[in-house]
């Protein structure tokens, strides 16, 4: 069955902006790649970008459909109008074959970096990442985002490295086109600046509305721990208040 569930906002900075029809760097192989193939083209005409699309295992199957607006953002709202977009289309054209829930969310704080947008956004905070292409014998790095050098998917990562031994050189630069992983590392700093971002958003797109100075929502957010931002009953994740949204029971 599919169980629609819309998760919280995603606190990426809406600097750097990118474009609803930027290429990914990263994709999906397998089940999932057939999940984007359906679900890009219907989330872009309401103005989302695909971020990731995975298939995860445990109590059940999930399949869990990361999306944002172009300049990083997203909110609840958005959530459910993509779930309600997209969940008749999966169940129409069926690309999992056993019962599974949806979950539509936000990549959330600790983001995975799939467009050339991402990782402009992401200069000044760490990143883990692995290559598809070995550099010198190694294929995962980490360490702090310098700059980008040069455009598009050849365009070169500027990276200091945090796991460097012996020898080994502190600065090195990576194609981006080579990556085939990367997904930012939850600092106190990237936290403080996604609560900077939605408070700003929030405020633009409400100026006489109440909102929280950082460091109050910051000591509310004290327990929230590495997974996606959801809430089931009272609980909050850590992309930000979220709502669930349960949609209605049908068969694969």
């Amino acid at each position: 069955m599919t169980q629609q569930q819309a998760a919280g906002a995603d606190g990426s900075s809406p600097s750097a902006e990118g474009t609803i029809g930027e290429p990914r760097l990263v994709v999906e192989t397998g089940v999932a790649a057939r999940v984007a193939q359906i679900a890009a083209p219907v989330l872009a005409d309401l103005g989302y970008r695909l971020v990731r699309a995975r298939i995860l295992s445990g109590q059940g199957t999930t399949l869990q459909v990361l999306l944002e607006r172009p300049d990083g953002t997203l909110s609840v709202d958005d959530c459910e109008k993509a779930s309600l977009a997209l969940s008749p289309v999966l169940d129409l054209e069926e690309p999992i074959a056993e019962a599974y829930h949806l979950e539509i969310s936000s990549p959330g704080i600790d983001r995975p970096l799939v467009r050339v947008s991402d990782f402009r956004r992401a200069i000044g905070h760490e990143v883990r990442l692995e290559m598809a292409v070995p550099m010198d014998g190694r294929k995962r790095f980490r360490g702090w985002i310098q700059g980008i050098e040069g455009e598009g998917p050849r365009a070169e990562l500027q990276l200091r490295r945090t796991d460097t031994r012996g020898d080994e050189e502190a600065d090195v630069k990576l194609v981006l086109a080579d990556i085939s992983e990367a997904r930012l590392i939850l600092t106190e700093a990237l936290i403080r600046e996604a609560l900077r971002r939605d408070k700003a958003a929030r405020e633009a797109a409400d100026p006489d509305a109440s909102v929280e100075s950082p460091e109050e929502q910051e000591s509310q957010s004290a327990r929230r721990g590495p997974g996606r931002f959801a809430r089931r009953s009272e609980n909050k994740g850590k992309q930000g208040t979220s709502s669930s949204a349960k949609g209605p029971i049908t068969k694969h």
